[in-house]
């Protein structure tokens, strides 16, 4: 080696020797910023984080659970008597469908195929939520859900978080941190809940039956499987008698006279002489009747298997929308000071629909009715111009968005009953006909004992009128126009 050699890796020793040491602890950003756009520290970057393989795993558990999560809550809404609780339950069916795409989409993009999403990750997963499908009663549901599944799902969540290693695996960092603010919504609720309906001695009831459960979750390594699975042969104790469905709606002791059909609400609203503070009153009845919208799209989501998810996430939008509606004519009434429980919210439509149609029969019934808002003078607009008109900004609120809800409703059936049954035309000439076979049976019903179909509105009004400081109409007073004769789209009932 030549003497200039030399001297040139003495030069480049000393150079090193004088820079400073860049190290995975150390190492920072210019001017101080970050590294790694704020995910992680380089340290934790260089050993964080699970294999695709394992990342698939985990997946898989969580949207294999949010499903069956989903199908819990939509199959227990119609039979739930509690309205409150068929509006949470549409609501937490509505996050989870929507979560479940995007796990699903995840586990596509993850080159880890077959992906399997149609397949039970484990058996005794299953075995779990069967067992909290066929709680026989609110206590029991209440508890299997927001005391096991829904804290165990956000367990897994966060168990994905810390594991997952936020540059390399960011999608799926995002996707669990988006869920779980919705999970812990879901778990805050149930908390209230449980709280609110389930005594000390019915937690006590069913202590054995929470062992049970953990038994099963600890068979199938947790929900997520990161623990070692016990493959315990853990025995059904609800689920010994396989859940099955109730089409029958079930509604909770404020709601009485559910058969009742003596007041045609829209008759009223599309008689030009009535003016709209009237008629405002019955926009209100007619969105808090929207609670048999959920009971009956339930059953169409519970009993129509085979689709893609994109059809359940659809419908499940749609049915927390109708739920929602249904709240807003509660809100109104509220506004109003009056005591909705006096008000018969039939449940004559849900009730014929789900036991008298096939799913697809219902879905093409919902669809006519769709198609029966969308004319300007009749239907969405004209019930939005009534509100406005009424002077009253809570009926025009509630009224914007029930319209620019039924727009998206109404694509909702282009995109699915339509397309099965052909063209719009025949989707609609479909679901009319459909309709028609559920029998308005309003004298059967009275002869029966089931309802006098009773004159509710004079009271309703009279006390509208008194809350808002004015004297009630006498020919208002007087109207009495059923749905003997008519349908809810003012069609005639062949009887």
């Amino acid at each position: 080696m030549s003497i200039r050699s030399a001297a040139g890796i003495f030069d480049e020793a000393q150079d090193s020797a004088r820079s400073p040491r860049i190290s995975l602890d150390s190492y920072a950003g210019f001017a101080g910023l970050p590294p790694l756009v704020g995910l992680h520290t380089m340290a934790e970057a260089a050993t964080t984080g699970l294999t695709v393989r394992d990342s698939v795993a985990r997946l898989k558990r969580v949207h294999w659970s949010l499903k069956r999560l989903h199908h819990i809550f939509v199959s227990r809404i119609t039979s739930e008597p509690i309205y409150e609780l068929k509006m949470a339950f549409s609501l937490h069916a509505y996050y989870c469908s929507e979560h479940v795409g995007e796990f699903a989409s995840r586990v596509r993009e993850m080159r880890q195929p077959p992906y399997g999403l149609e397949v039970s990750p484990h058996a005794a997963l299953d075995l779990f939520f069967d067992e909290i499908m066929a709680a026989p009663d609110t206590p029991a549901l209440l508890v299997g859900l927001y005391e096991y599944a829904v804290p165990e799902l956000i367990r897994a969540l966060e168990n994905l978080i810390a594991d997952t290693n936020k540059l390399f695996d960011h999608p799926t960092y995002r996707i669990c941190r988006l869920t779980l603010v919705e999970m812990r919504d879901l778990r805050q609720y149930g908390t209230n809940a449980v709280r609110c309906l389930v005594s000390q001695d019915a937690h006590l009831e069913l202590r054995d039956w929470g062992t049970t459960l953990e038994r099963m979750l600890a068979a199938a390594g947790g929900l997520d499987g990161k623990q070692d699975p016990t493959e315990d042969a853990v025995p059904r104790q609800f689920s010994a008698v396989p859940y099955k469905y109730d089409p029958v709606p079930k509604r909770d002791d404020r709601f009485t006279d559910p058969y009742n059909m003596g007041v045609n609400a829209e008759a009223l609203l599309f008689d030009d002489s009535i003016p709209p503070f009237p008629k405002t009153i019955m926009l209100y009845f007619k969105r808090m009747r929207e609670i048999d919208v959920p009971e009956m799209m339930a059953s169409i989501l519970a009993e129509m298997s085979g689709k893609s998810w994109e059809y359940y996430r659809d419908m499940t939008r749609q049915l927390w929308d109708e739920a929602r509606h249904a709240m807003m004519g509660e809100l109104g009434f509220v506004s109003m000071g009056i005591d909705w429980s006096t008000i018969p919210f039939n449940f004559t439509w849900s009730l014929g629909l789900n036991t008298m149609l096939t799913a697809k029969e219902r879905h093409a019934v919902l669809f006519t009715i769709e198609q029966g808002l969308m004319p300007k003078k009749t239907g969405k607009q004209h019930e939005w111009e009534i509100a406005v008109a009424s002077a009253n900004p809570l009926a025009a609120m509630i009224q914007d968005y029930d319209w620019a809800d039924e727009i998206l409703h109404a694509k909702i059936g282009r995109d699915w009953i339509v397309s099965e049954i052909g063209s719009q035309a025949e989707a609609t000439a479909y679901g009319d006909q459909a309709w028609s076979k559920v029998l308005v049976d309003w004298k059967k019903w009275k002869e029966d004992g089931l309802t006098e179909h009773r004159n509710w509105w004079p009271d309703i009004y009279r006390a509208a009128c008194q809350s808002h400081g004015v004297h009630p109409d006498p020919e208002l007073l007087a109207y009495n126009i059923t749905y003997e004769k008519a349908r809810a789209d003012l069609k005639e009932v062949v009887s």
